[in-house]
């Protein structure tokens, strides 16, 4: 049982989400072709399992990710919710949910504009709720069909509820910030294409007199085997300098697939 757990703690980075929502990712990986673009990917693992009868172990989890791309015309609508829970007999180790929507108006444009809203709640490290919204200027430096270049300038009010660890004390913020980004895709060639987004957020805490500072990049790198199977690697990463709660302040991924395309 104790081998059991230490697993799921080793494997936890890799189920969970890093602070910033990587909107980029979705977008870099939508089908120009189409005006409306809907999917819905749903899991569910339950089982008993123990080499002793007294020692037993009960697994449950979901996971279900329903996402929309709506491009009619000038302007562009996104939704995305994501959410996983897994429980080991009566202990919750992952509970995490978020819905997020987003319109990005004169989309084609060099020059673009964007507003969003997401609600999110990550248990396992004690936040509940986290409410954001916000807008940005969005510009393209370079848009090609092989390399793209762009940054975003905007702003945001977030309100966050945090547990402190091992107590029942909690703590709420209410910021206002400023939030950041750089998006660089690469065709590198016909079998290989580079994604990477870069995130900067940060607004000042009258709490503590500082500022809160947010960096997190997500690095995607796809590579097409033959017209059917390709590989994909993601490297994400999020680092918070002053946590609202005493919580790790790194947190990372790195995951690899293979996917077959009908």
């Amino acid at each position: 049982m104790k081998k059991f757990i230490f697993l799921v703690l080793v494997l936890l980075p890799l189920l969970t989400d890093a602070q910033i929502l990587n909107i980029e990712r979705a977008r870099l990986v939508k089908d120009t072709t189409k005006v409306f673009m809907f999917k819905a990917v749903a899991g569910l693992n339950t089982y008993n399992r123990s080499a002793a009868a007294d020692d037993p172990v009960n697994l449950f989890g979901y996971n279900l990710d329903v996402n929309a791309l709506y491009y009619p015309g000038k302007h562009g609508f996104m939704f995305i919710s994501k959410f996983d829970y897994l429980r080991i007999n009566d202990s919750d180790f992952i509970n995490f949910g978020m819905i997020h929507g987003r319109v990005n108006f004169l989309r084609d444009k060099r020059v673009n504009f964007e507003t969003f809203t997401q609600y999110s709640f990550d248990n396992f490290r004690g936040l509940d709720p986290r409410w954001i919204f916000g807008g940005s200027v969005r510009h393209s430096i370079v848009k090609t069909d092989k390399f793209t270049f762009l940054y975003g300038i905007g702003g945001m009010y977030e309100f966050e509820k945090w547990q402190v660890p091992n107590s029942e004390e909690f703590v709420e913020t209410n910021l206002f910030k400023s939030s950041n980004y750089i998006t660089l895709r690469a065709s590198i060639n016909k079998y290989v294409d580079f994604n990477m987004v870069n995130y900067y957020q940060v607004g000042y805490d009258r709490s503590i007199s500082a500022f809160r500072n947010r960096i997190s990049n997500s690095t995607i790198l796809n590579t097409k085997l033959t017209e059917k199977f390709s590989i994909t690697n993601t490297f994400e990463i999020s680092y918070e300098d002053k946590p609202i709660v005493p919580i790790t302040k790194v947190i990372y991924a790195f995951k690899t697939g293979l996917s077959i395309n009908f």
